[in-house]
C-alpha cells in the first residue's frame, strides 16, 4: 500500500507571496497561520512513510533524508529477515539500528511494506514486544521511536503521544499504561491494513525472565543486549508462530554469551 508524498509548508508557500498574505484581514492571517502549523504537524508525523526513499529528499525540516542505498548494512538486515527467524545488528553507536527495527516493527503492525521491501512479511495483524533493559530506557528510546513524545495535545485531551513516532499517528488506538512507572506505555493498538487489529507491548529485561513467559509473538524487538535467558524466553515466545526476534544493541559487555549466539566458531 502505497502513501500520497507529503505536503509541507514550502509547498503551500511556493506561489504565495508574504506582502499578499500582509494584506489579508486579521482573522484570515491567523486561519493561514494556524493552517501552517496543521501542515506541518502533518509533514512531521510521516516518518515512516519518508524514510529510506529511492533517492535522497528534502525532508519536512530541510533536512536531506538520504535513499537506502547509502545504508546497505542496514538493508541486509531487512532481507535476512526474509530467511532468518533471529537477527542482531550488532555495530556501534549512532548509526541508525534502533531506528532500522522500529521501521521494521512498523511495516509488521501496520501492513504497510513499501515496495522495495525484500524481508519478511507477515499476512495478517501481529502481536509484537519491543523490549530494553530497563523501563525509563525502554520509555525513552524504543518507545519514543515506535510512538513519539508523551502529549496532552491530543483531540480528546488526555494523555497521548505527539505523533512524531514511526508508527502513523492515525493509525494507533487503545492504549494503556503501565503502573509505576512514569509515561511508559503497557501495550498499545495499531490498525493493521487488513482492517483488525496489531498490539504491541513494552517490556524491560529488569522484570526477569518470568515477564517474558507466556503468550506467543510474531515480533519481538529487544534493544540493548539482553540476557541470555531473557532472549532464550524471547525464542520460546516466537516458536509457535513462526515469528522473528530482532536485536540492535552495541557489545558493550564484549563476547557476552548473547553475543556469541551470533558469532558460532568466533575464537576457535
Amino acid at each position: 500500500m502505497n502513501a500520497a508524498p507529503a505536503l509541507t509548508a514550502a509547498d503551500l508557500l511556493q506561489d504565495i507571496d508574504a506582502a499578499d498574505i500582509a494584506l489579508l484581514p486579521r482573522d484570515r492571517q491567523e486561519r493561514f497561520a494556524a493552517l501552517l502549523a496543521a501542515l506541518n504537524r502533518r509533514a512531521s508525523r510521516r516518518q515512516f512513510f519518508d524514510l529510506f526513499p529511492d533517492r535522497d529528499t528534502a525532508g519536512p525540516d530541510g533536512q536531506v533524508i538520504f535513499s537506502r542505498d547509502r545504508y546497505p548494512r542496514h538493508m541486509e538486515f531487512v532481507k535476512a529477515g526474509a530467511t532468518y527467524r533471529e537477527r542482531a545488528f550488532i555495530a556501534g553507536n549512532r548509526i541508525g539500528k534502533t531506528t532500522l527495527a522500529a521501521y521494521e516493527l512498523t511495516a509488521h503492525l501496520t501492513g504497510l511494506y513499501p515496495p522495495w521491501w525484500n524481508g519478511r512479511v507477515f499476512d495478517g495483524p501481529v502481536s509484537a514486544w519491543a523490549c530494553g533493559k530497563k523501563n525509563e530506557s525502554t520509555r525513552d528510546v524504543n518507545q519514543r521511536a515506535l510512538l513519539g513524545n508523551v502529549s496532552y495535545d491530543t483531540d480528546d485531551g488526555r494523555k497521548g503521544f505527539d505523533g512524531k513516532g514511526l508508527i502513523p499517528s492515525h493509525l494507533t488506538g487503545r492504549i494503556t499504561w503501565k503502573r509505576g512507572v512514569d509515561d511508559l506505555v503497557d501495550t498499545v493498538l495499531v490498525k493493521h491494513v487488513s482492517g483488525s487489529w496489531s498490539r504491541v507491548g513494552l517490556k524491560a529485561y529488569e522484570q526477569g525472565r518470568g515477564a517474558f513467559e507466556g503468550t506467543a509473538k510474531h515480533v519481538i524487538w529487544l534493544d540493548e543486549e539482553p540476557p541470555l535467558d531473557v532472549y532464550g524466553e524471547c525464542l520460546i515466545r516466537t516458536a509457535t508462530t513462526g515469528g522473528i526476534t530482532m536485536l540492535t544493541y552495541t557489545p558493550l559487555e564484549g563476547l557476552s554469551e548473547t553475543t556469541m549466539q551470533f558469532m558460532p566458531g568466533f575464537g576457535d
